[in-house]
C-alpha cells in the first residue's frame, strides 16, 4: 500500500490499465504462435486472391521445416512484420537479421545487397541462396551453399537469360564457364572438396564489384585471392617483373585472371590455353605480338589445331610463365647466362650463335635492325620492279592481241586454229624435259599450297586450307618433300647439262687441227640452242615491244624466246635464293653453327618474298605468256605433248624452222602425230594445275588487299 500510495496519479492510472489489458495481450502472442499460422498456410483449400488471381495459401513445407536449422523458432520469429494472423498478402519480407546481425550489415554493403535496395527486385536475397523454410547447416552436403552445391545455387540467377539481359550483367557466361574450368571439374567432377568454388574467391556475403578496392577480385587483390590456394605461384609472381608493375601500383601490371581468365581457367598444358596465351601477352605487347606472329612459331600457332599448337613455341616458353623477368636480370629466362638453355629446350643441339636470333625483329626498324632493313627494302624493291615491268609488257601485249582480234578476228580465229590443229609436227620437248616440268608443276604447286596459308596466315582461306592439310605439322611434312623435289629436278637438269656438254665436246675443237678454239665454245654458250641469253634477245625484246604499239612487224623468233629465257634463269635464281633460306630454316641449329642466329631473320625474308614473287610471277605473268594469250587460250600443251605444229613454227618461231631448214635438221624434228590418243588426259591434268594456280592467285591477290585495307 506504501507502494501504492507513493506513485503519482497518473502513473497509477497506466498501472490500472495495464492490469486490465494483460489478458488480452496475452491471447494475442498466444494467437501468433506457428500452429495456428499453420492452420491456414498448410491447408490446401485454402485460397486468397492476389491481383485478381486465386492462390493457394498451402506455401509452407513442414517435413523441410522440421529439418531445418530454424525448426524451433516461431514463424513470427523471422516474420516479425506480421501482428495479427488476420494479416495482407503482401507482408515486409523475413528479418534474418535479428539472428545474423553482422551477415546482414556485409549483405547490405555487396552488390546484392545494393541492387536489392535501388530497386534491382530480382537481385539475390538471403533465401535465394540459403532457401526459405528448409534452411539446413552449410556443411550439410544437401545444403544449397554446401561448397559443391554452390555453383549450381548461383548460377540459377547467372545463367538465367533473362536477369542477364534484364540487368545486363558483366560476365553472362560466368556460370557455364566455372562448370568446364579445371576448377569447376575438380570439385563437381573430381570431388576434390579442395578446389575452390564460387565464394572461394567472390566471398559468401560481402559480395562486392571489383571496383571496390576491399573486393578480393580488384584487380590489386586478385593475386592474394588465388594465392590462398597457389601459395608458391604467389611468391615468385610477387618477384617477377608483372608482380612488381603491381606492388608498385602500376595498374598495366597484369595479374592471374588477365593471363587465366576469371571462369573459364584451363589448363596450362592445354593447347587451347598455350594458342589463347599469346593474344592475352599481346594486350600489353601488342608491338610485341605483331612481330612475333610474323615468325614460323606464331604463323602456326595462328593456324594450328589447339593440340598441334601446344607444340609450338609460344610467348611463355621463352619469357618464362610467373617468374617473367627483364632480360637484364641475372634469374630471367633470357639472359645471357640461361638463353641458350632456354632455346635448347626447344632445339637441343642449338649453339650461343643461335640464340642471336631475334623473335621479334621489325623489319621496318631502320635503327635497331639495319641489315635486316636493308635486305626487306631489296626484296620489296625486287617484288616491285619484276612485277610493274614484267606488268606494263603482258598488258601491253594483251591490247594488242585484243586489238587485232577485234580488226580482223575471222583471220585470227584461221591462224588459232591451224597452230593448234596442224598436219605436221615437230618435237620441241623430248620426254626427260616434259617429265622435270611435271616435277616442276607438282613440286611448285605443293610449296604454294602449304607456304602461302603461312604467309597469309590472318585470312579466313590460309586456316581453311591448313584444317583440310592437317594442321603445320602435316603441312611442314609436305612442304619439305615439295623441296626435295626441288632439289631433285633441279640436280637432274644440272647433271643433264653436264652430260650434255661432255658429249658435245668434240665440237669445240677444229676438226682439221683438233685443238680447242674459244669461237667454238662461244657459239655453243651463245648460240640460238642455248638458253643464255644474248644481244638478238635484247633485239627481240625491243622488236616485240613496237610491234604492241604498232611500231613495226610482228617479231620472228628462233627456239628460244627473250621471256622463256627470263623464266628458265628465275628457277635458277628461285632455287638458289628460296632452297638456301628454306635449308637455313630448315635446319637452323647446322647453319647458325658458322653463322649469326639472325640470319634465320633474314632468311625468312627471302624466302618469303622470293616466294611471293615466284608464285605471283608464274600464276599471272607465265601464264599469260604461256596459256591466257588469246592465240594460246584455254591451254598451251606444248609441254605436255612435247611437240609443236608446222603453222605455229611459222607463225612464232620462223627463225628456228628456217634454222632447221637450211641446216637439214628439220626432218630429225618431225614426229607424228599419236599425241591426240592420249591428249585429254594430259589436258585434265594439266586444267587442274592451272585451275589450281588461278585459285591460289585469287587468295593471295585477297590477302594482299585485305591487310593494305585494315
Amino acid at each position: 500500500m506504501a507502494i501504492l500510495f507513493s506513485l503519482s496519479r497518473s502513473r497509477f492510472r497506466w498501472l490500472v490499465l495495464a492490469c486490465l489489458l494483460a489478458p488480452s495481450l496475452a491471447f494475442a502472442a498466444e494467437a501468433l504462435k506457428s500452429a495456428d499460422c499453420l492452420d491456414c498456410h498448410t491447408d490446401p483449400a485454402n485460397k486468397r486472391m492476389v491481383k485478381g488471381h486465386a492462390e493457394s495459401m498451402a506455401l509452407f513445407p513442414t517435413n523441410g521445416f522440421a529439418k531445418s536449422v530454424h525448426s524451433a523458432l516461431d514463424c513470427v520469429d523471422c516474420h516479425d512484420g506480421i501482428k495479427e494472423l488476420q494479416h495482407a498478402a503482401q507482408v515486409p519480407p523475413p528479418n534474418c537479421a535479428g539472428c545474423h546481425e553482422q551477415e546482414q550489415k556485409d549483405y547490405l554493403t555487396s552488390t546484392h545487397g545494393l541492387s536489392h535496395a535501388s530497386g534491382a527486385s530480382g537481385a539475390a536475397t538471403c533465401w535465394d541462396c540459403h532457401g526459405a523454410h528448409e534452411i539446413i547447416p552449410v556443411k550439410n552436403t544437401e545444403s544449397p551453399v554446401y561448397k559443391m552445391n554452390l555453383p549450381a545455387t548461383c548460377s540459377k540467377c547467372h545463367s538465367n537469360t533473362n536477369l542477364n539481359q534484364e540487368y545486363k550483367l558483366a560476365f553472362p557466361e560466368a556460370a557455364s564457364q566455372y562448370m568446364d574450368s579445371i576448377h569447376g571439374r575438380a570439385l563437381l567432377k573430381m570431388g576434390l572438396i579442395v578446389a575452390p568454388s564460387c565464394n572461394d574467391c567472390h566471398g559468401s556475403h560481402k559480395i562486392s564489384r571489383n571496383t571496390d578496392r576491399n573486393s578480393p577480385i580488384n584487380h590489386a587483390n586478385v593475386a592474394k585471392t588465388c594465392g590462398k590456394c597457389h601459395v608458391k605461384v604467389e611468391a615468385t609472381y610477387n618477384k617477377s617483373v608483372h608482380g612488381q608493375l603491381l606492388a608498385a601500383g602500376d595498374k598495366r601490371g597484369p595479374v592471374c585472371i588477365d593471363c587465366h581468365s576469371s571462369h573459364s581457367i584451363e589448363p596450362p598444358n592445354n593447347g587451347h590455353f598455350k594458342k589463347a596465351s599469346d593474344e592475352r601477352c599481346g594486350k600489353c605487347h601488342e608491338d610485341r605480338l605483331e612481330h612475333y606472329r610474323e615468325t614460323y612459331h606464331g604463323k602456326a600457332m595462328e593456324l594450328g589445331r589447339p593440340n598441334v599448337a601446344a607444340e609450338v613455341a609460344a610467348c611463355y616458353d621463352c619469357h618464362g610463365y610467373h617468374d617473367v623477368l627483364p632480360a637484364t636480370n641475372t634469374l630471367s629466362h633470357l639472359s645471357t647466362n640461361n638463353i641458350l638453355a632456354t632455346c635448347q629446350k626447344c632445339h637441343p643441339s642449338a649453339t650461343a650463335k643461335f640464340t642471336d636470333y631475334r623473335p621479334h625483329a621489325n623489319p621496318l626498324d631502320k635503327k635497331n635492325y639495319p641489315l635486316l632493313h636493308v635486305v626487306f627494302l631489296a626484296m620489296t624493291g625486287l617484288l616491285i620492279g619484276t612485277f610493274s615491268f614484267f606488268g606494263l609488257h603482258t598488258l601491253a601485249w594483251l591490247v594488242r592481241a585484243v586489238w587485232l582480234y577485234l580488226h580482223d578476228s575471222k583471220t585470227f580465229r584461221e591462224a588459232k586454229f591451224q597452230t593448234q590443229q596442224g598436219d605436221e609436227w615437230f618435237t620441241r620437248f623430248v620426254p626427260f624435259e616434259r617429265f622435270l616440268h611435271f616435277l616442276v608443276v607438282t613440286s611448285f604447286l605443293t610449296l604454294v599450297l602449304t607456304g602461302m596459308p603461312l604467309k597469309f596466315y590472318y585470312t579466313d582461306w590460309a586456316k581453311v586450307i591448313f584444317s583440310i592439310i592437317g594442321g603445320p605439322d602435316t603441312a611442314r611434312m609436305l612442304h619439305r618433300f615439295g623441296a626435295v623435289v626441288t632439289f631433285l629436278y633441279f640436280t637432274l637438269h644440272t647433271c643433264s647439262l653436264i652430260a650434255k656438254t661432255w658429249r658435245g665436246k668434240q665440237n669445240l675443237r677444229n676438226p682439221a687441227t683438233g685443238k680447242l678454239e674459244i669461237k667454238r665454245l662461244g657459239s655453243v654458250l651463245f648460240g640460238p640452242d642455248s638458253m643464255i641469253p644474248t644481244l638478238q634477245d635484247w633485239r627481240d625484246l625491243v622488236d616485240h615491244n613496237k610491234w604492241f604499239f604498232g611500231k613495226g612487224p610482228k617479231p620472228q623468233f628462233d627456239r628460244w624466246t627473250y621471256w622463256e629465257k627470263f623464266d628458265y634463269f628465275a628457277v635458277f635464281w628461285g632455287v638458289a635464293i628460296i632452297g638456301l633460306s628454306g635449308l637455313i630454316m630448315w635446319f637452323p641449329e647446322f647453319f647458325t653453327r658458322f653463322l649469326p642466329g639472325w640470319t634465320i631473320n633474314i632468311a625468312l625474308i627471302l624466302h618469303s618474298d622470293e616466294a611471293l614473287l615466284a608464285a605471283g610471277f608464274i600464276f599471272t605473268i607465265h601464264f599469260f605468256n604461256t596459256h591466257f594469250r588469246i592465240e594460246k587460250f584455254p591451254m598451251d600443251t606444248v609441254i605436255f605433248s612435247g611437240r609443236v605444229s608446222k603453222s605455229e613454227l611459222l607463225h612464232e618461231r620462223r627463225r628456228w624452222y628456217d634454222r632447221l631448214v637450211a641446216t637439214g635438221q628439220l626432218e630429225d624434228h618431225r614426229i607424228k602425230d599419236e599425241w591426240f590418243q592420249w591428249r585429254n588426259i594430259a589436258r585434265t591434268f594439266g586444267y587442274l594445275f592451272f585451275g589450281l594456280g588461278l585459285v591460289l592467285l585469287g587468295l593471295i591477290i585477297y590477302a594482299m588487299v585485305s591487310r593494305l585495307a585494315h
